[in-house]
């Protein structure tokens, strides 16, 4: 890390009362490990996890990394970390999940209850000693010793020796004979599989009638033994020239082109443990497409499920990124625009595809059925490949393997596939049977376990009580933190880390975080902060006013709100390209659909709409330029345009009785999630109504005093909101949950983003006079929630924001129903959390220096 920004993290975290050589390394870590003969039981962190179904999650898999749980990799503290619940120590395995040979995350395996909140403590403790567990998991590669290589085939060995890394010779290949079981193998207790290490790369089955491991004693007298039954079970998979049981290659636009044409091939066991492991395959210099690329594929298991996790990372090693050229992420998906995974079709079998009525980030399936195992004429096998539904491209089929075409994502894709057969223990016998199992599959990994980690470190940081300098501390922390992590390469040649693409002229990367950066920058200020805004936003701007990735016709109101930081360019800088960009958005504004009453469509493809998202997007934008390149009627007219969107939103969107609003409005009622008398969406989506609440504060900085009575709408609605929100925040935190109105119900979670932007309107409110004094106070407690329930510190003195609810929309798979909001991922560190954090913390500080 450069000095001087660490130094800055250093500076913003000694604001906060921590010390500084928890995190940088400069004190005397090992006085803190534990002490051979001593009792002396560390806590490192205490971590709640909630089982967002209604059935019990066995043998959950959860992973922690050091870097969450406030550790340094090289801490000794590492060593000795333990897992317990009500003081039982649960199963547990230190594993490497990076590929660096040291150990960075702790994986805890443990059943959750059906809609049950389990409290893990974890500590690090010399001394205590787990029980023993049994061995659920391995994962190998065995070669022969002892021989000689005659042409392509090795002869006459003695023995086979398993090793951890192999690399084959240059004549190695298909039926040469040496690797046992032609390359490495993996399983859990319920299923193996294997990979055909050559030109091949085939992904096949052993199908097991035990639950024990087996992988170690198959394949040790000859090649064919496993192709038969044995009480263990067998081979069961008939490859070919497919993709197997879930491999991957790229579709050509006609047929599947195997991993085939590779220079070398370096198989690599990552982990071998009791609860989980792993290996690596780097395809060195793969030929396809007209290019070369390097891949490494890691394929893990763990125990008590039959899923076998691919994580692909893709590079051109030719391609390394110099100032002024495209992401070499952004270039890897021109160059090569898909990756593909699938199935061997054979025969006899059909198609099965998962719910596709879904959001993109949910995760469902493609998979087969059938009489397909070489068990025997009679025996069934299911096998899938299961993957986020937004990430593919198509399904189609070559004659030999069912095939889903992916993204290419930047060269990064995980995925999992799967394999039952009806000869397992307790197999599964029915095509309807297998269907059921994968649907409780990809409900669990889409709805993914609620956790909140507590590290020792983060707590450290909040035993002061919140006061004006810890607010901007705090503010400032996540601020530095994000340009250390991401910010900087938004720039329109850069790379959006969440949407896995090249970034956009998009509201939330390229307008509000920069947005926060530069109000940072009038409290506090840094060039770093004040360089963002030309950096990122101007990068779009191109000399003649015309704006990169931004499709005018797209009629996207989220596209608008770059837009205040373009006229701020233009402030700063006099450039007419940015005069000609804000007039263009301007324009766009003036031809944008509307509803009948004036509102602004959210988009195109979603006509007759009016989201609450929307009225933050735009009207601030609307706003600003009036008040600063527009005069007399056409000003007022604007202005009044502005106001008469918050007044439609309020007159469909909010319910007389609770004081909350509904998400959207269709006003045909013809959108599968409207309500067919009132057009209304069906919940209280938290961030919403936090959309909608900072809209209103901040469009008041742009309205002036002679426009009273536009002023006086706007303040009425906030002294009307104010109250009703305060009605429904978390007694005991201080904080939102998810879908307002429903705290505690299955699934549902205490949400950041939505608390961050209630914070930030409750206390600008206050300061700015809107709301009296006596909400002094409930500011005050609404920022203390945010931050003892969502900020983290890490130990390079990075800071994080935990709980955001990473997008949430309605249609185009997204029905609006309770369920579909559990559903969207839980993520940390999204500019739609960063900003109204940072923000939030500035009006805190204003608020508390008064």
């Amino acid at each position: 890390m450069n000095p001087l920004k660490k130094n800055k993290l250093v500076f913003a975290l000694g604001l906060l009362g921590i010390s500084v050589s928890l995190f940088t390394g400069c004190g005397n870590e090992k006085s803190l490990a534990p002490k051979p003969g001593a009792r002396s039981a560390i806590a490192i962190a205490t971590i709640d996890v909630t089982n967002p179904n209604n059935f019990v999650r066995e043998h959950e898999s959860l992973q922690f990394s050091f870097y969450d749980l406030g550790l340094a990799i090289d801490d000794e503290k590492t060593k000795y970390l333990f897992a317990q619940e009500n003081g039982k120590i649960l199963p547990s395995q230190l594993i490497d999940t990076n590929n660096d040979t040291k150990p960075d995350t702790l994986l805890i395996s443990t059943d959750l209850e059906a809609a049950k909140l389990h409290r893990l403590s974890i500590v690090s403790d010399a001394i205590l000693k787990a029980p023993l567990i049994k061995k659920q998991t391995q994962a190998e590669i065995s070669i022969k010793e002892g021989g000689q290589w005659k042409d392509k085939v090795y002869e006459n060995f003695t023995h086979f020796k398993n090793v951890k890394q192999f690399t084959p010779p240059p004549q190695y290949t298909d039926h040469s004979y040496f690797i046992r079981y032609e390359g490495p193998g993996i399983e859990s207790d319920k299923v193996g599989y294997r990979i055909y290490l050559d030109w091949r790369n085939g992904f096949d089955i052993f199908g097991k009638k035990t639950n024990e491991l087996v992988l170690q004693d198959i394949g040790h007298k000859d090649y064919e033994t496993y192709h038969h039954d044995a009480p263990w079970g067998q081979d069961i998979l008939k490859v070919g020239k497919s993709l197997g049981a879930g491999g991957f290659g790229f579709w050509n636009g006609k047929s599947i082109d195997l991993v085939s044409d590779v220079q070398t091939w370096d198989a690599t066991i990552v982990e071998n443990g009791a609860l989980y492991s792993d290996f690596n395959i780097k395809y060195n210099g793969w030929k396809v497409n007209g290019h070369l690329f390097d891949v490494s594929s890691d394929i893990s298991m763990v125990a008590g499920s039959r899923l076998a996790h691919v994580r692909l990372k893709i590079t051109d090693p030719k391609k390394l990124m110099s100032a002024g050229e495209l992401d070499p992420r952004a270039q890897l998906n021109k160059d090569l625009p898909n990756i593909a995974i699938g199935l061997v079709k054979h025969p006899n079998t059909k198609l099965i595809t998962g719910n596709q009525n879904i959001s993109g980030s949910a995760w469902t399936y493609a998979a087969s059925w059938g009489k397909q195992s070489l068990s025997s004429d009679d025996s069934y096998l299911g096998m899938a490949v299961i993957f986020r539904k937004g990430e593919r491209e198509k399904q189609t089929d070559d004659g030999n393997s069912y095939v889903s075409v992916m993204n290419t994502n930047g060269g990064e894709l995980d995925y999992y596939f799967v394999a039952a057969w009806d000869q397992e223990k307790n197999g599964i016998k029915t095509e309807q049977d297998f269907k059921a199992y994968l649907d409780r599959e990809v409900e669990q990994l889409t709805k993914a376990p609620r956790v909140n980690i507590q590290s020792a470190l983060t707590a450290a940081s909040k035993l002061k009580p919140i006061d004006s300098a810890s607010a901007l501390a705090w503010s400032k922390g996540l601020a530095d933190s994000e340009l250390l992590r991401k910010t900087l390469n938004y720039h329109a040649k850069g790379w959006d880390e969440y949407r896995k693409r090249p970034p956009k002229f998009e509201y939330d990367v390229v307008g509000m975080q920069i947005n926060a950066l530069q109000k940072l920058d009038t409290i506090s200020p840094d060039p770093r902060y004040k360089d963002a805004l030309k950096s990122v936003t101007g990068s779009y701007i191109q000399p003649d006013g015309k704006i990169t990735a931004f499709d005018a016709d797209l009629f996207s109101i989220d596209l608008t709100k770059p837009g205040e930081m373009v006229i701020l360019l233009v402030q700063r800088t006099k450039e007419i390209k940015y005069r000609k960009a804000v007039d263009l958005l301007r324009a766009n504004l003036k031809r944008h659909p509307r509803t009948s009453e004036g509102a602004f469509w959210h988009r195109i493809i979603y006509p007759n709409q009016l989201w609450l998202d929307g009225v933050y997007m735009g009207m601030p934008f609307l706003a600003q330029y009036a008040a600063t390149y527009e005069t007399g009627t056409q000003q007022h007219t604007s202005f009044k345009e502005a106001v008469h969107e918050f007044v439609i939103a309020r007159d469909h969107l909010r319910n007389p009785e609770t004081g909350l609003y509904y998400h959207a409005w269709d006003e045909s009622k013809k959108a599968d999630w409207a309500d067919k008398t009132t057009g209304n969406a069906p919940q209280y989506w938290s961030r919403g109504m936090g959309w909608y609440a900072m809209a209103l504060v901040d469009v008041l900085d742009y309205l002036p005093t002679n426009e009273m009575k536009l002023r006086t709408t706007l303040t009425d609605i906030i002294k009307e909101m104010a109250p009703d929100i305060l009605r429904y925040q978390d007694s005991s935190s201080g904080t939102w949950w998810q879908i307002i109105d429903r705290p505690g119900e299955l699934g549902n979670y205490r949400e950041s983003t939505a608390s961050a932007m209630f914070t930030y309107f409750l206390a600008k409110s206050v300061n700015k006079g809107y709301l009296p004094v006596s909400y002094r106070d409930a500011a005050v407690k609404s920022y203390t929630g945010l931050i003892n329930e969502f900020a983290s510190v890490h130990p390079d003195g990075k800071i994080s924001m935990n709980g955001q609810c990473l997008v949430a929309g309605l249609g185009v798979g997204r029905d609006g129903s309770y369920d579909y909001y559990m559903t969207e991922p839980i993520t940390s560190n999204d500019a739609k959390g960063n900003t109204p954090f940072i923000l939030a913390g500035l009006e805190i500080y204003t608020l508390l220096k008064k």
